[in-house]
């Protein structure tokens, strides 16, 4: 069974303080590290484990800087075969991603091409499902299992309120993986030492036969932050006078 996986380097911004660029086009990033997208690790972990049982190849697959060959390098530790980095476009957009990944992988035999939900950065979830239609492949989002059949898949995937669906997919098929399908699997420096002698392959854009000149079909006017509301406010005493308090407030804000 060959998978392709694409990953990417986001910055963590989670526990970090974030400022905004002069032009309000982007955040400031020389502050914050960098590491492979959460969906995307449990993507490589799925891939792998698939491997492990079924045989074949895992190739991961990275759109990004120099600095990308750090998460293809993680993803080599984490078990993956074959690794490849494409040149990053100027701008980009889900749309454009897509097409790159899909002039990347076009001409491969793939069984399964797998993505993240989403990327923690941008949070766009929607290279899986284009990159399907581009492909021409089934496809299913959000999947939290995965079981090989012959010639096809079956999936569970998340839908709202706590339900799942159960999908069948004739092979080859994309699909986006969602966090908690596998036990994340620790990666010891050892691993990633190893790792870092092994090939990474580097792709143009021209090389793929890809036009940076490819029109952007979303582009960012504006980021801001949200606006502070006012802070809350306690109201101290018995509850009889906490009552009173909070009926006197209610009266006001229906004006009396």
């Amino acid at each position: 069974m060959k998978i392709a996986v694409c990953v990417k380097r986001v910055a963590k911004t989670a526990e970090a303080d974030i400022f905004i660029e002069k032009d309000g086009k982007d955040i400031k990033k020389d502050h914050l590290v960098f590491a492979i997208n959460d969906w995307d690790s449990y993507a490589v972990r799925e891939a792998v484990r698939l491997r492990e049982t079924y045989g074949g190849e895992v190739t991961v697959l990275s759109i990004g800087p120099e600095e990308s060959r750090e998460v293809l390098t993680r993803c080599l530790a984490m078990g993956a075969d074959r690794a490849i980095r494409v040149e990053e476009p100027s701008r980009k957009d889900p749309l454009l991603i897509s097409k790159i990944i899909y002039n990347v992988l076009k001409d491969q035999s793939f069984d399964l091409i797998f993505t993240g939900v989403q990327s923690e950065d941008e949070g766009w979830g929607q290279v899986g499902v284009t990159l399907a239609k581009l492909l021409g492949f089934p496809h299913a989002t959000i999947v939290t299992f995965i079981e090989v059949l012959d010639g096809k898949i079956k999936v569970k995937r998340e839908l709202e309120g706590g339900i799942e669906e159960l999908l069948e997919l004739k092979l080859p098929a994309v699909v986006t993986i969602q966090t908690g399908i596998n036990e994340p699997k620790y990666v010891s420096l050892s691993a990633i030492l190893e790792a870092e002698d092994k090939e990474i392959k580097e792709l143009s854009l021209n090389e793929i036969g890809f036009s940076s000149l490819e029109p952007i079909q979303v582009s960012i006017e504006n980021l801001f932050f949200p606006p502070v509301g006012k802070m809350a406010e306690i109201l101290k005493g018995s509850p009889d006078e906490v009552v009173n308090q909070l009926v006197e407030i209610i009266k006001k804000k229906k004006g009396g």
